[in-house]
């Protein structure tokens, strides 16, 4: 990692400035931990004579981190054991079994494994919407596992005090206490760099006494509130006839939506809960590949748009999904809204940009500190090699980018003026050994739980046989 002056020149910076300006060929000037300068054509021989490290960006874009703005990191240990299941079945019959037996090491050996792939798919920063806490260290080494990577991380400790899985639940006091713990170390570390937060899961999990108690918490520290919204249509029925409202309504009764709100998911809201989390300012997290995996349903994000709402992107967790890749995650969104609205102009390349970039750092809670390259921002971004025979010839950079690129072809990445990746490779941990240990503590965990993770013909069946899911 560099502390020093750091000029990346030679090649097209898309900025996700107010106007969306992409500068063919552009440079940015990084100082410390900020964006010092940006402009066109080439850099002035002072800022080539000054800068500490120079790097070339000939042939490739230069862009904004994205955020990956909801995942589950201890997920990434379950790839592939969950497909063709509906997300409650999916939940009961492949999550918990396993997820029971988690502890930190494991726990710190996924999170190591899913934040290499978030790096690597143009993720500088992660959300991790982190409810495990079967073993009280595992909060802590998740935020360590963010720290030796260098990448900027907030963690949301999840909690759920009904309806749940009896060893996941916690009442409002204990996770207001576990949280508090994981602040008192990581919040604010690095300058900001690292994130705690509380994260209620889902309205059918969490007492009206509770959310109130969470989110009072959090907004004593000046920090948000993450929680699923209304990804399914089952959960929603499950909330009108135990309530008698839906999701978005139920949270505007208790008083805690707000611009400090990122509301995960939310497929199934209808015209006035959008107008509720319209006024309220609240930040949706779209999940597209996720919904589609587990057949959720379509996010009305045309409408969101429409009414002002913003909204951040996500991969959800590697569990409902088997990637983290922000990249699909572009195409996606994209592609989703065209062929549900039967309407090719329905969201452009620059709108998805947008939302990863900039819609993420409003889910984080920083939203004028990164996000865009412009003057005085976090110093957060991608150098994309544009030169592949997947992507090249380019005629529209944006549009490269959300159609073509994948993480294959990110270079270079830095966050907070710092390089931690380059020429492809992480720069503070051995890939290969990341992800030998990751397999590792896969085995340990499935071991522990009694499940085959086999691939046999009998997996292609629809549902899965007991063997696998735990059962």
């Amino acid at each position: 990692m560099t502390d020093h002056d750091l000029l990346i020149h030679g090649g097209a910076v898309v900025t996700v400035d107010d106007v969306g300006a992409v500068l063919d060929p552009g440079w940015v000037y990084v100082r410390g931990n900020r964006v010092a300068e940006v402009g066109a054509g080439e850099p002035p021989s002072s800022r080539l004579a000054h800068a500490g490290e120079v790097i070339d960006a000939g042939g490739c874009a230069v862009m904004p981190g994205m955020t990956n703005a909801h995942t589950h990191l201890f997920q990434t240990l379950f790839r592939g054991l969950a497909d063709d299941k509906a997300l409650l079945d999916w939940l009961r019959d492949c999550i918990w079994p396993a997820a029971v037996h988690l502890d930190a090491d494991i726990a710190h050996a996924a999170a190591l494994a899913g934040l290499a792939e978030n790096l690597r798919g143009g993720a500088t920063t992660v959300i991790d919407h982190q409810y495990i806490h079967t073993d009280e260290g595992i909060n802590d080494a998740v935020c360590r596992a963010a720290d030796e990577l260098g990448l900027r991380f907030l963690l949301a400790h999840g909690w759920a005090d009904r309806n749940y899985h009896p060893a996941l639940e916690q009442t409002a006091e204990q996770a207001v206490a576990r949280a508090e713990a994981a602040r008192s170390r990581w919040d604010g570390h690095d300058d900001d760099r690292i994130r705690v937060e509380l994260a209620p899961l889902i309205p059918w999990g969490c007492s009206e006494e509770a959310m109130r108690t969470t989110v009072a918490a959090a907004r004593s520290w000046g920090r948000g509130t993450h929680i699923h919204c209304a990804e399914t249509a089952a959960e929603v029925e499950m909330s009108l006839e135990e309530r008698g409202v839906r999701h978005v309504t139920w949270l505007d009764s208790l008083g805690v939506l707000g611009p400090d709100m990122q509301l995960a998911h939310s497929v199934w809201v209808d015209d006035d809960e959008l107008d509720l989390i319209a006024a309220s300012g609240s930040v949706v997290v779209h999940c597209p590949v996720s919904n589609m995996y587990l057949a959720s349903g379509v996010a009305p994000i045309t409408g969101m748009r429409a009414r002002g709402i913003t909204v951040a992107l996500a991969s959800d967790g590697p569990g409902s999904n088997n990637r983290q890749d922000m990249f699909e995650v572009l195409k996606a969104t994209v592609l989703l809204q065209k062929v549900h609205h039967l309407d090719a102009l329905v969201l452009q390349p620059t709108d998805v940009l947008e939302m990863a970039c900039r819609g993420g750092a409003a889910a984080f809670g920083m939203p004028d500190s990164f996000g865009a390259l412009v003057e005085g921002r976090r110093a957060d971004l991608l150098v994309v090699d544009l030169r592949s025979p997947f992507v090249s010839p380019v005629h529209r950079i944006p549009s490269a980018l959300v159609y073509n690129t994948t993480p294959r072809d990110v270079r270079d990445v830095v966050v907070d003026g710092r390089i931690v990746i380059r020429d492809g490779a992480l720069v503070a941990a051995d890939e290969r050994e990341v992800m030998v240990k990751a397999g590792d503590a896969a085995r340990r965990l499935f071991d522990r739980a009694g499940i085959s993770t086999r691939v046999t013909a009998d997996v292609l069946r629809r549902g899965a046989p007991p063997s696998v899911v735990g059962r």
